[in-house]
């Protein structure tokens, strides 16, 4: 009966700050913005989520890196750039829930290496399903991206660290990330993050998609989410 309660009580807890993490926004204050005159997508599914940033030639000329390593920036149909972060084990080796295998799990839910993923995307007719539109500033777009590339580790010669052969297809890579993955500190945050590099409050933690796009939704003039 003791560990019952004890069991409900960390229950509760969870309960209780996973509540206030999406409730309480980050920073308190909103902060002063500028005119948006640019646009980026939070793409959400389940348990993760990724920034979709516009494919304009001065956002793919500071990911230039991509194309040095067999991307096809100049392809026609290239409409968005989409980035996450997560944990290595996991985010290479599960594709897709079919290919979920208890290793990569086990790591997820304690502790692993991070990793960045680029991804080439085409149009995305909007409004769309787990899609929130957040218009920035030139200024906060730069900002974002900023962060992103402080994300990369980089190799010896300088140049962020694509991980070899490791992809889910012939349109995106895997490079070595900064950071630490697990199941409390996860994808989300380090999307959390990004966001508010934008100008954009998010919730104080958002462990998973839901309160995360709830908070943005909630916190933020600018966002809009079918």
């Amino acid at each position: 009966m003791r560990l019952l309660r004890g069991l409900l009580a960390i229950a509760a807890l969870a309960a209780v700050a996973f509540v206030l993490g999406a409730i309480v926004p980050r920073p308190l204050f909103a902060p002063a913005g500028e005119p948006p005159t640019r646009r980026v997508l939070l793409v959400a599914n389940a348990i993760h989520t990724d920034i979709a940033f516009p494919a304009d030639p001065d956002i793919l000329a500071r990911f230039g890196f991509l194309a040095e390593d067999g991307l096809p920036l100049d392809a026609p149909e290239l409409a968005w750039l989409v980035i996450g972060w997560g944990g290595r084990a996991f985010y290479l080796e599960t594709p897709t829930w079919a290919d979920l295998k208890p290793g990569p799990a086990a790591k997820a839910l304690t502790l692993d290496r991070a990793v960045l993923h680029a991804a080439l995307g085409g149009e995305i007719e909007l409004p769309a399903e787990g899609v929130v539109v957040l218009d920035v500033s030139e200024r906060e777009m730069t900002a974002m991206i900023d962060e992103v590339l402080a994300t990369l580790v980089p190799d010896a010669a300088g140049r962020p660290d694509v991980i070899e052969g490791a992809g889910y297809g012939e349109f995106d890579r895997f490079y070595e990330a900064r950071g630490w993955f697990n199941v409390l500190v996860g994808c989300n945050l380090w999307t959390s993050r990004v966001l508010r590099e934008g100008g954009f409050r998010t919730g104080w933690w958002n462990p998973l998609p839901v309160s995360l796009v709830w908070s943005v939704d909630a916190h933020n003039a600018a966002a809009s989410n079918p």
